[in-house]
């Protein structure tokens, strides 16, 4: 039974393409960071992969608030073409953190997709904000977060503020990151006096992908609390650049038959194995560069990396039930060289029962 499922699976492929998400966006999720207002309004393009097997139109596009000014792809999107939805926010006279978000109706399906951007607004010889405590020195946030960085370019530096908000001056011995980081610190942090501390991120040497943490250690003078630890957050892909109308049609591509995989009940303490075809639908080999699950009981793997146009391979996911219970959510991330959805993400689901 399981074969024949197999054998249907693949014989789908071609007809459904990439159905991982209909209409598919790399990033639904914009971070302007600091924005000055004295700039004027910003502007970010989210893009979209029509892969829905049919022509899609954007029917509108409605922004939380009068803010966010939206615009969109007007004509209907062939299947395997590109549109995009232009969000521009306006700072004036909004200080502060912002999370807005744009709300999109297809005529695909009934479920609108929202969209969101947020960041920060300063104004002009506005302070910085200093609001989480460690010790006797205040930082702006408790981490380090860098988003998204790509393992194929240069390195990306963050300045990270503190303060000590102490009578003495602070000594800070060392400072210790993982060797795909780099950070310069004060030798000295002077009472009520904002200082600079500058961490670069290597995403090239971390080689790996998907979300990663890690941590910047200070070891200072400052008693009892003397050893500060901050997460650093990132999230690792590979950039590709927008491909012109016939650099597309010769791309790599990859195909899956599902976007969701349901293993079903099965037994706490068994490790149920289940295989997802894939394939090839584009015009140059496609690399699979890694497959990650998101949690430590799932365990995926390829039967085959590198793909000819064509070509077939299969997602092998083996989930370890050992100390799960009840109804279970996961996913499954697959990360390749096709430039239009280099991530594209299996749900998992299962019932784990005694």
């Amino acid at each position: 039974m399981r074969r024949l499922l197999l054998v249907f699976l693949l014989g789908a492929l071609p007809a459904c393409g990439q159905l991982a998400e209909p209409v598919y966006f790399r990033d639904k999720v914009f971070d302007f960071g600091n924005i000055n207002e004295q700039d004027g309004p910003v502007t970010h393009e989210f893009t979209f992969v029509n892969q829905s097997g049919r022509p899609v139109k954007i029917i509108s596009v409605q922004a939380s608030c009068g803010c966010t000014t939206p615009d969109w792809s007007k004509e209907p999107v062939s299947n395997g073409k590109t549109g995009f939805i232009r969000a521009q926010f306006d700072p004036k006279d909004r200080p502060g953190y912002f999370n807005k978000t744009l709300t999109v109706i297809t005529d695909y399906e009934a479920t609108p997709i929202v969209l969101q951007i947020k960041g920060n607004v300063t104004m002009p010889n506005q302070p910085p904000v200093f609001s989480e405590k460690k010790g006797g020195l205040m930082f702006p946030t408790r981490t380090i977060n860098f988003g998204k960085l790509y393992v194929n370019q240069p390195p990306t530096a963050y300045e990270y503020r503190v303060v000590n908000t102490g009578e003495l001056p602070v000594k800070i011995y060392r400072a210790e990151v993982p060797a795909y980081m780099t950070v310069n610190v004060p030798e000295f942090l002077m009472p009520d006096v904002p200082a600079v501390i500058k961490l670069t991120y290597d995403a090239r040497a971390r080689n790996r992908y998907g979300f990663t943490s890690d941590n910047l250690i200070l070891v200072t003078s400052d008693k009892p609390d003397s050893v500060k630890s901050i997460s650093v957050y990132a999230t690792l892909e590979e950039f590709f650049p927008r491909l012109s109308p016939e650099e597309e049609k010769l791309a790599p591509r990859l195909g899956l038959p599902l976007a969701e995989l349901d293993f079903g009940r099965v037994k706490v303490g068994s490790s149920p194995v289940r295989e997802l075809p894939v394939r090839n639908l584009g015009k140059k080999e496609l690399i699979i560069r890694a497959v990650q699950g998101n949690c430590d009981c799932l365990k995926p793997s390829m039967t085959k990396t590198r793909l000819k146009p064509g070509e077939d391979s299969k997602v092998r996911i083996v989930l370890d039930a050992t100390g799960l219970s009840g109804t279970q959510e996961k996913a499954v991330t697959i990360y390749s060289t096709d430039p239009l959805t280099p991530v594209m993400r299996i749900m998992i689901k299962a019932y784990v029962e005694n």
